[in-house]
């Protein structure tokens, strides 16, 4: 495909917003206020609902000090939502990009965003409207295939990264078992972002449990005693879609198990509500009470705060965001694509780097990655190759130091 294409361009953002989110906004602006071939430049308000709704705001006349400022501000600068567009709801969007000469359409978010523009690229072609749809990557669970890494997901790890160190310094001075419950409902790479900050063995979290494996409730006792008795404290990491082998989340078995009301609380997908509440943290921190009496239990479960926190933002993380943004506009304009997402793409040598490439949209939509096994410890544990996969995207984390 070369072929010259004239119109309008619009832009939305979709799910869980980030801190980063509105760098690859703004990376968009930018880059489409150079193209000729854009008349003009428009972002939709919450998604699809705005693109539905006409309710979209021109974003061509933002002043640079505006924009500079908005990319520094962490969530969804033009509101987000969490609608998987249906054929129904695509196609009174593609008779809106028809009323507004609407020609390049571009979604920030993961894998259902990026079903959402396939569907689109799908529809638009089946009626006959040349629109060139583009995915732009975000999401801090980090499990977008295709990408080496999310924009979003950088920043989040260096918050749990963060987080942890900070509170196992708070373990060491008051001892006990401490237990926190990270996002990650299929995949556990912001849960094993919590190692990011460990010197040796006796840094917490001493105890990483992932969606990826299978969590015996029996064996974790088992676990929390060996490193209790090693080390008098015990620090726990826990993905909050931890399930059993026939893949229940541990959530549900504890509370069917122990009656508890907490196995009728869903959301709004029908799912058994996880890290929305603080149920899962409550239910192992009773789970190791009842097996050591008299023992310091506390747990905390980490929510939202993990995602938009702009004091932890990383640098190389906010640099990602913004290029991604830019480059889906580079590769709308070329000609040389249809539609696509962009995928971040890292290079070899020994300094980190990253470029990026252009991908079909069917290759990153619907389905999630998981963590591959060569980044997983045994049942509670990463590796150091994992390690040395996810620090670079945190733009690095100090040690603590003791006294000597």
């Amino acid at each position: 495909m070369t072929n010259k294409l004239t119109g309008a361009a619009i832009i939305g953002q979709s799910g869980g917003p980030t801190v980063v989110i509105n760098q690859s906004l703004v990376g968009f602006i930018q880059e489409a206020a150079k193209h000729d071939c854009i008349t003009k430049i428009l972002g939709a308000r919450h998604g699809v609902e705005g693109i539905m709704n006409g309710d979209w705001i021109d974003l061509g006349n933002q002043s640079a000090e505006t924009l500079e400022a908005v990319a520094l501000t962490p969530a969804a600068a033009l509101g987000s939502v969490r609608r998987k567009a249906s054929v129904e709801d695509v196609a009174i969007m593609v008779e809106q990009f028809k009323k507004n000469d609407i020609r390049f359409f571009f979604y920030i978010g993961g894998n259902d965003t990026a079903e959402t523009a396939h569907i689109v690229e799908q529809q638009a072609a089946e009626l006959g409207y040349e629109i060139r749809c583009f995915h732009i990557p975000k999401t801090i669970d980090n499990d977008l295939r295709v990408t080496d890494h999310c924009p979003g997901y950088g920043s989040a790890a260096r918050f749990v990264a963060h987080a942890f160190q900070g509170d196992d310094r708070d373990n060491r001075s008051l001892r006990g078992v401490k237990i926190n419950v990270i996002m990650g409902r299929h995949a556990g790479w912001l849960a094993a972002a919590s190692v990011l900050g460990k010197r040796n063995d006796e840094d917490g979290p001493h105890l990483v449990y992932l969606p990826e494996r299978v969590f015996d409730p029996e064996q974790f006792i088992v676990d929390v005693k060996e490193v209790h008795d090693r080390l008098g404290r015990c620090v726990v990491a826990v993905s909050e879609g931890i399930h059993n082998a026939e893949g229940v989340s541990f959530l549900q078995v504890y509370a069917e198990m122990s009656g508890s009301a907490m196995a009728g609380q869903t959301d709004s997908h029908g799912n058994v509500q996880l890290s929305g509440t603080g149920a899962l943290g409550d239910a192992l921190a009773n789970l190791v009470r009842d097996n050591f009496e008299g023992l310091r239990v506390r747990a905390d479960t980490f929510g939202y705060l993990q995602r938009s926190f702009p004091a932890d933002a990383s640098e190389v993380d906010r640099t990602e965001a913004r290029m991604v943004g830019r480059k889906a506009v580079e590769a709308a304009v070329s000609g040389e694509y249809g539609s696509g997402s962009i995928a971040l793409r890292r290079l070899d040598g020994d300094e980190y780097q990253c470029d990026t490439i252009v991908t079909a949209l069917k290759n990153v939509a619907k389905h999630t990655k998981d963590m591959p096994d060569d980044y997983i410890a045994g049942h509670q544990g990463v590796t150091q190759a994992f390690i040395d996969y996810a620090l670079p995207l945190t733009g690095g984390i100090t040690p603590m130091a003791d006294l000597s």
